[in-house]
């Protein structure tokens, strides 16, 4: 859930410059048509959609037998621009990119965790993304309109079928690793669920196998200011002014669950932007006020209402116990992959007791797991700032993997 965009955090001179020996250097976004009138996409909600195009990025190169290939999965806003240096942004209207790298960028690239030296790097738009991959502002072919609130209601179940028919297409029988952080990490879990046999190994950063009522609640509450904005008109403003002050209180909202009381405390505490002095107005005073303004603001110009509504109900609707009946034990006993799942102390959107509850349940079937939970301030962006710890954590683990299976890396 958490965006990855805000924690870039660095000034651009210390981002690796597209012709720096840890960059990917520059991409360019792929697009392909996976599902049409004669290969639909089945959806969980019991509708079919076609056409479907996914946006995707790759880095690296397969090897022979094509099995060094590394899914990486993004969170609610994210996008499949993971590393590098978007050649294309500009062109494509995508002007947040031009200036900084992919959002994963200190940990995709060469001798990076995922080191695109020795591993093929794959990462996709979410279905009901705003960023290439079919969604709500995508053209509906019965109206020849934008879908709008018409686009089907879809699932982390849907976008990793959608996935797999892309990794499909690329040759891929059996992913090296799935990898993900927030959202991005329950899509991880449920590659692992859904397709047993085509993965070796699942990384989930700070998420749990179901939302909290708690996280439940902030995304209802997200999209309740969406849909009450004036301009929403029911989701069909492509053609006017979008619901850009709704979806910036969403944003609001959103952003301060991805931080930590001590995190916040330590960036703004009640300092006042404009002096030591109160001026006894109802105007924005805290730093902290302004600060969450500019998020909302910012996310407004780079996103799209619907697809927030889309894609955090995709969220609501996650879990991973539905494939035991309700019984998280017997959902993990499908799994036949190793684990490194991680948690972050002073999250508080995914908490660690609740991602340790899958550990629990992967243990009871004496699955190969691995499970840290590291301590740190960040909160719930942790699993993006904490790029030492985790990445020192990945690179064992993925490597580990592969030289157990005998995979020829580089």
């Amino acid at each position: 859930m958490s965006d990855p965009l805000n924690v870039l955090t660095r000034a651009q001179k210390e981002y690796d410059a597209p012709d720096s020996p840890g960059s990917v250097g520059w991409t360019r976004p792929q697009r392909l048509q996976i599902a049409d009138e004669s290969n639909p996409l089945p959806l969980d909600c019991g509708r079919s959609l076609w056409p479907v195009t996914v946006e995707f990025e790759t880095y690296g190169r397969l090897n022979e037998k094509r099995d060094n290939a590394i899914l990486i999965l993004h969170a609610l806003s994210g996008d499949a621009h993971v590393a590098g240096w978007d050649a294309q942004a500009e062109q494509d209207g995508r002007h947040w990119r031009v200036g900084r790298p992919g959002w994963w960028d200190t940990m995709v690239g060469p001798g990076k965790a995922f080191d695109t030296n020795l591993y093929f790097v794959i990462c996709s738009n979410v279905l009901g993304s705003c960023y290439g991959t079919t969604g709500p502002s995508s053209t509906d072919p019965e109206t020849g309109k934008p879908y709008g609130l018409r686009f089907p209601v879809t699932t982390v179940g849907d976008w990793v079928r959608l996935q797999e028919r892309l990794v499909t297409y690329l040759g891929i029988r059996r992913l090296l690793a799935v990898a993900g952080g927030s959202l991005g990490g329950q899509q991880a879990i449920e590659w692992a669920l859904a397709y047993p046999d085509r993965v070796r190994s699942a990384v989930v950063l700070a998420a749990s196998p179901r939302l909290s009522a708690q996280g439940v609640a902030f995304n209802a509450v997200g999209r309740r200011a969406i849909t009450t904005d004036p301009n929403f008109r029911s989701g069909d403003y492509y053609d006017d002014d979008p619901p850009a002050r709704g979806l910036g209180v969403a944003r609001m909202i959103g952003h301060i669950t991805y931080l930590s009381e001590v995190s916040m405390g330590r960036k703004f505490g009640r300092r006042l932007k404009n002096g030591d002095v109160p001026s006894f107005n109802l105007d924005p005073e805290f730093e902290v006020e302004s600060y969450l303004r500019h998020q909302g603001k910012a996310f407004s110009e780079r996103f799209d209402a619907n697809s927030y509504i889309y894609i955090s109900k995709a969220m609501d609707y996650f879990d991973a116990s539905v494939w035991g009946g309700g019984d998280l034990v017997e959902s993990a006993a499908r799994s036949e992959c190793a684990w490194l799942v991680v948690s972050f102390s002073s999250d508080w959107l995914y908490t660690p007791a609740q991602c340790k509850e899958w550990v629990d349940a992967l243990s009871a079937n004496r699955l190969e797991v691995t499970y840290a939970n590291i301590q740190s301030s960040y909160g719930h962006d942790a699993f993006l700032l904490e790029v030492d710890a985790v990445g020192h954590m990945v690179r064992s683990f993925v490597g580990g993997v592969a030289r157990r299976a005998g995979i020829r890396l580089g």
